[in-house]
């Protein structure tokens, strides 16, 4: 029996906290935060009575360490459930080191303003260290691993899909299937037809900067960097179809790259058709997809957060989206002397998500990873003090609870490889 706090209130959050009231053996007691309580209380109101777990809400700004702190040290949870925005994670981490409170989260840090001088000034540091130009990696939730060590809590890093469950099947690959891991392939395909001309399946201002972004993977002990969607390749996936898909960078190669001994290439696709391309590419050219503030009328507005403004919600995607999602791994390596490859994937279908949570998949495949992962450290099963990826700790109990709560998993022996090539020489 345990007492989670949830920061956040959107898709994925939405999803999250549902799956928490159905476990409500462990999770007896749960608070909804967010900057918009009355969405907290809306929320409220569909599950009560439906759960034997205990929900209370409240109004808060995740941006704001001290008001996290407040709030923490009021409620006293277990810990901390982190389903906001990632432009939140480095003071809802401080307010939990203040508060000696376990943590948990999705998606790895990034900045709201990526022309911050601070924040571009360190940005660069990190593009010289690390040997390539993401706006997002993991370097700067590693820098809390002493802290965290020296106060006795956990950080479990990306406990979505991708990242998340993609790192637990490699260590789950790794442990019962390799005795080396020599190649991993992330593919995720979204299979799904919501109908309107464009719109994001998550938050528009992450998925439109990630896709946007020049793409990398490691191979050989070192980052090589490519244009934005600039190799592509084509799959077969199982129950979707044949899919396009673009090689993106993406932090768990990061993470990988670090904790799966000997791997010597990882790499990141993402389906998408052309006409999301298409659309992006225009709303780039005329600078909507910039985050620096620009001064209209008057009063400053980020031009993406006004785009976002004008995109359909990804939260109410749901009931108009049909079709499913394929996201898994392609391993290759070597087992008792022998080379070996496998896919380990799972299929999710939106309408059956609508059915049971009234979400799409995408936001249920992120949400159902972050309960589990709150499940883990609460249940004490993964925990000890420090800053970690989930593919640090043993992925057999993970593995299990997918199975369990909505997302089973499947194998496959010598799936078809990836082939690729750069997308302006079809």
């Amino acid at each position: 029996m345990s007492r989670l706090l949830v920061i956040g209130c959107g898709g994925v959050a939405s999803v999250a906290i549902r799956k928490c009231c159905q476990n409500s053996g462990i999770f007896s007691e749960i608070m909804i935060a967010s900057r918009r309580k009355e969405k907290c209380d809306a929320l409220k109101a569909k599950l009560q009575g439906t759960t034997g777990t205990r929900i209370d809400t409240a109004q808060v700004d995740g941006n704001c360490a001290k008001e996290v702190i407040s709030l923490i040290r009021a409620y006293k949870p277990d810990a901390v459930l982190n389903v906001a925005l990632p432009y939140q994670d480095l003071t809802i981490m401080d307010a939990c080191l203040a508060t000696g409170t376990d943590y948990i989260d999705t998606a790895n840090y990034e900045p709201e303003d990526t022309n911050d001088p601070h924040w571009r000034r360190m940005y660069e540091k990190r593009c010289r260290e690390l040997g390539f130009t993401a706006l997002f990696d993991y370097s700067w939730q590693w820098d809390y691993r002493e802290r965290f060590e020296k106060a006795g809590i956990t950080a479990l890093l990306g406990s979505g899909f991708d990242p998340g469950v993609t790192g637990v099947f490699s260590a789950y690959a790794l442990k019962h299937y390799f005795d080396e891991i020599h190649t991993i392939d992330i593919l995720d395909c979204n299979g799904g037809d919501h109908g309107y001309p464009f719109a994001t399946n998550f938050n528009p201002e992450i998925n439109l900067r990630e896709v946007s972004s020049p793409g990398s993977y490691w191979e050989d002990g070192r980052w090589i960097e490519t244009k934005p969607v600039e190799l592509k390749s084509r799959y077969d996936f199982p129950q979707v179809g044949v899919k396009d898909m673009y090689l993106l960078h993406h932090e768990e190669i990061e993470s990988l790259a670090k904790n799966i001994p000997g791997v010597k290439r990882i790499r990141f696709f993402m389906t998408f058709g052309q006409s999301y391309l298409t659309h992006m590419k225009c709303l780039e050219n005329v600078g909507l997809l910039s985050t620096s503030p620009v001064l209209y009328e008057g009063r400053e507005i980020v031009p993406i957060q006004f785009l976002k403004a004008l995109l359909p919600d990804p939260a109410a995607l749901g009931p108009r989206t049909v079709g499913k999602t394929n996201i898994g791994c392609i391993f290759t390596g070597i087992k008792y002397g022998k080379e070996k490859s496998i896919y380990i994937y799972n299929v999710c279908d939106h309408q059956a998500c609508y059915r049971e949570v009234e979400s799409q998949a995408v936001s249920y495949t992120t949400g159902v990873p972050a309960m589990i992962g709150a499940m883990m450290v609460v249940t004490g099963q993964w925990k000890k003090p420090g800053v970690f990826n989930v593919e640090e700790f043993d992925p057999d109990p993970y593995m299990e609870a997918l199975n369990r709560w909505g997302l089973p998993w499947l194998v496959c022996e010598n799936p078809a490889p990836v082939k690729v090539w750069r997308a302006d020489e079809e």
